[in-house]
Parts: C-alpha cells; sequence; structure tokens
C-alpha cells in the first residue's frame, strides 16, 4: 500500500467527506502562482460508475508499476463494491487522482471490513489524500457497522509505517512473510519480497478518535526511549545491528529502519535484503513474545534522519 505526506493542504468541509485544495508535486508555491493560475481542488467522494473503476486498472499500474497480470481488474471491483465493500476516489474535476479500496471478508472467525489497497498518483503526492482517503474509508466502515479495519503494509516502507503507525494510529502485532509471494512486478518488492506487518485499525479507541481531532493520544520522543531495549539498530555503515534483547522483561522495545529503502534496492540490494531478514526476525520475535507496535518515529540519530518502531508489551496497550 502506497501512502505520501500530509502537506500543502487545506480542507474544506463538504458533505460526508470533504474538499480539499492543494498544490501538486513540482509546482510553484501558491504565493508565487500568478492570479490566473487555478489551484486544483480535490473532493474525496464515493467511487459510483464503471468508468470511474475502470480507470482503477491504470492508476494501480501508475502508483506501483504493476504489470496487466498483477493489476485488480475492473470486474473485481464491481462485485466486491456490490458485496459491502467500499470504493472512495480522490477527485480533481472527473478525474480520479488516487482510491480507497475495501471489502468485507471473514477472518479470525468473524467478519471484518479489510481495506486492499490506498493509492495516490505521484503527482499528488503532496496534497494529503492518503490521510483524507483513510479518514472517508473509517465513515464508511462506521457507518456499515464496523469498529476495526484491518490491513497490511511493508515495515520496510518508512513513509506508509509512518502514516498507518503514527497518524492513524493503528497497532499490530502480526508478521506475515511474502504475504503476496517471493516477489512481484512492482519494483517495491525487488529483491525483497512482499513481507507484511496485518495492522489493526480500532475506529472508535481513544488512540484513534484523539489523533483524527488533532489531539496526539501519546507523543514518544527521544527522552522516551532512553529506557528502551534497541532490537535492531542502524550501524555507522548503514546496516541492521541485532541486539540480543530480554523480551520478557516488560521494557519497550525499538526496532530501526533506514528511511529510504527504495535507494537501498536500487544501489545495494544486497543491503535491502539484509534488512529485510534482520527486520523480519525481530518482528517475529517480539511479536511472539507478546509485543504490539505501538507507534514509529521519524527522529536525528547521528546527524541524520532515522525511522523506529516503538513496540510495547501488550498488557500495557489500551487499544479499545
Amino acid at each position: 500500500m502506497r501512502t505520501q505526506s500530509i502537506e500543502d493542504h487545506q480542507e474544506i468541509t463538504h458533505g460526508r467527506f470533504d474538499t480539499i485544495t492543494c498544490k501538486r508535486r513540482g509546482s510553484s508555491p501558491i504565493s508565487d502562482l500568478p492570479m490566473s493560475v487555478t489551484v486544483p481542488t480535490i473532493q474525496i467522494q464515493e467511487i459510483e460508475t464503471v468508468p470511474q473503476m475502470k480507470v482503477l486498472e491504470k492508476l494501480q499500474q501508475e502508483v506501483w508499476g504493476w504489470s496487466d497480470l498483477d493489476t485488480t481488474p475492473l470486474m473485481d471491483f464491481i462485485i466486491l463494491k456490490e458485496l459491502g465493500g467500499t470504493l472512495i476516489g480522490a477527485f480533481e474535476g472527473e478525474r480520479v487522482v488516487g482510491f480507497a479500496f475495501g471489502f468485507v471478508g471473514y477472518h479470525d472467525e468473524q467478519v471484518v471490513f479489510h481495506s486492499h489497497m490506498l493509492a495516490v498518483h505521484p503527482s499528488y503526492r503532496q496534497c494529503g489524500l492518503g490521510l483524507r482517503l483513510k479518514h472517508a474509508q473509517r465513515t464508511a466502515a462506521l457507518e456499515r457497522g464496523f469498529d476495526r479495519i484491518t490491513w497490511t503494509f511493508d515495515p520496510l516502507q518508512s513513509t506508509n509505517a509512518h502514516l498507518n503507525c503514527h497518524k492513524l494510529r493503528v497497532v499490530a502485532n502480526r508478521y506475515r512473510v511474502n504475504f503476496y509471494g517471493e516477489q512481484s512486478s512492482s519494483m517495491l518488492h525487488r529483491y525483497i519480497g512482499t513481507d507484511r506487518l496485518w495492522v489493526d485499525w480500532f475506529l472508535n479507541s481513544q488512540r484513534v478518535v484523539e489523533s483524527i481531532e488533532g489531539r496526539p493520544y501519546k507523543n514518544w520522543n527521544a527522552t522516551d526511549l532512553e529506557d528502551a531495549e534497541r532490537l535492531i539498530e542502524i550501524g555507522l555503515d548503514g546496516l541492521a545491528v541485532y541486539q540480543t534483547v530480554n523480551l520478557h522483561a516488560g521494557k519497550n522495545i525499538v526496532i530501526e529502519i533506514p528511511t529510504n529503502i527504495a535507494l537501498l534496492q536500487q544501489q545495494h540490494p544486497e543491503v535491502a535484503v539484509a534488512w529485510r531478514n534482520a527486520t523480519r526476525s525481530a518482528f517475529v520475535e517480539a511479536f511472539a513474545a507478546g509485543y504490539v507496535v505501538d507507534d514509529f518515529l521519524r527522529m536525528e540519530k547521528n546527524r541524520d534522519e532515522s525511522a523506529c518502531y516503538v513496540l510495547i508489551p501488550t498488557r500495557h496497550n489500551e487499544i479499545d
């Protein structure tokens, strides 16, 4: 699942969902635009028609680089929406520039609402559309009687991790090794496979409601993490350093990841693979010991930007 920043947007309330005024990637600052230039306005609304659904095939390929065989086809969108799923789009005029796709399923002996896709065209990733699409999806799920949404994402994708764990305040305690197979047609999966964190978004929990209302549920910082155990650290050479940790001592733990795994895949694939192997082992071990992902932080380390997951013992985690 691909996500994006929430910078450079202005929200205007509009019916069930909202309208957003933003500037596209590569455009000049709004203050520098001539008076005759129109800043694009993005409206969040449900995708209803077959032609609107059809364009999602191409949009998937523009976002993830899928081949035709890996692309979710029109007919799947139609039937899954008919059976209780949701398709919510980000529209600039008549053009769909992003979408969130979720459907109803059965998992762990209960009916669930699962979010399968969140996509935003590369030119619109500075408009905060990922966050707004998820908020709209939450509204749709609540209207259908669900109080939880599940989805998956690659734990080495730091942008996705920040959106999901820090802004949306999901929690995770399940790890899926090569969930979609060992490879796909997308460059995102080159060398490192398709490992996923399976997350739960508890829609009416205090952590989620307060984040939506702009009242941070909990702000972790470097001081808070001084006593935490570092299960994975970034070494001075950029490689993953695996630490031996007593996971039954009840301390919070930290798993650091590189901020740009895509660059490593392109320039140092062997390092990217090493990071996959190290973090895979760390998450599996931590979850088996009863830990849950509580947050994801970006901070400075050795004068460089670093990123890390914060995991806490399950008994300390009040999520609903």
